[in-house]
């Protein structure tokens, strides 16, 4: 699956997350879809399940020859598998769904040590969320500091290996962004200078993280666009006038398209919350959730309707 460029300020509010496995990764709006020891003050949680928190020395690894288990993309199957789980009461219930999923995923060959990868993995964003957030979210030291609890509680959790598969791409990008809110809160630079600096971090990114750079750049353009229009109630020709001045015709089409699928996801989303709250039968609701939602829909409803709840509190 395509590599995905995480901000800065959502890896900050994925520490501030308060569900214990629900942290935003990070979704684009025009194509569907955040080194070194930690600072004092910042309280690294402790691995939760003891063997499963350090990688097993048992498991046997290619030598001589590419890993097909840390290929490009295994973060994203293992958010997508954690996805596919659902909402899961703790940990162990979620480690016991996902040996269920783990082998239609990553194949019988390479399905115990994913399994086992995808256990820590788990542990570790639960040790995310222990993490302390920045106060100041747009602060560069603030942000560093948390970047570098956050590294540093990788590492309890990954090899150098795996740390690199999950992370790589990720740190390429943290850095980047890092350096540009550096140069944009210097007050010691010139307009012109400050330009200058800007340009020259580009050079810190290969051209696929450019090109990443450059549709995340959009796509946060036009999710900001789209968050103004849902608050102040905008109509669907003017969204689309402004939308096409801005974005071009036809990717106003395709988020007009987007806008009616998510109109019609949440009023099911509704109707469906509506029947919990009212403690329908079960029996109902089970034939509810089958008249309302696809199977492949049925798959993230109930991760849908957490983290509206968490939305909410």
């Amino acid at each position: 699956m395509k590599g995905r460029a995480i901000a800065l300020v959502c890896a900050a509010a994925v520490l501030a997350a308060g569900a214990w496995w629900l942290i935003p990764q990070g979704t684009g709006v025009l194509t569907p879809q955040s080194p070194g020891h930690a600072p004092a003050g910042v309280r690294l949680a402790q691995p939760m399940h003891g063997p499963s928190a350090a990688p097993p020395d048992a498991l046997a690894r290619p030598s001589n020859a590419v890993d097909p288990l840390l290929a490009p993309g295994l973060r994203d199957e293992l958010e997508a598998m954690l996805l596919e789980a659902g909402n899961m009461p703790d940990p162990q219930a979620l480690k016991r769904r996902l040996a269920e999923l783990v082998a239609r995923r990553f194949g019988e060959a390479l399905s115990t040590r994913a399994l086992a990868l995808a256990e820590r993995y788990v542990d570790y964003r639960v040790a995310l969320g222990e993490l302390k957030p920045p106060e100041d979210a747009t602060d560069p030291r603030a942000l560093r500091d948390v970047l570098q609890a956050r590294d540093a509680l990788r590492r309890q959790y990954f090899d150098e290996s795996e740390f690199d598969a999950l992370f790589a791409d990720q740190q390429a990008l943290d850095r980047y962004t890092l350096a540009r809110l550096e140069i944009e809160r210097n007050p010691d630079l010139t307009a012109e200078q400050r330009r200058q600096a800007l340009a020259g971090t580009e050079t810190e990114l290969d051209p696929q993280q450019r090109a990443e750079r450059a549709q995340s750049v959009v796509q946060e353009a036009v999710g900001a666009q789209t968050a103004a229009f849902n608050a102040a109630g905008t109509d669907d020709r003017t969204r689309f006038a402004q939308r096409s001045a801005r974005f071009g015709e036809d990717a106003a089409q395709r988020l007009a398209q987007l806008d009616a699928q998510d109109r019609d996801w949440n009023a099911r989303l509704d109707d469906y919350a509506r029947a919990q709250a009212s403690q329908t039968d079960a029996n109902a609701l089970a034939q509810l959730r089958e008249r309302s939602f696809t199977p492949q829909e049925q798959l993230r409803l109930d991760a849908a309707l957490a983290l509206r709840a968490v939305s909410v509190h």
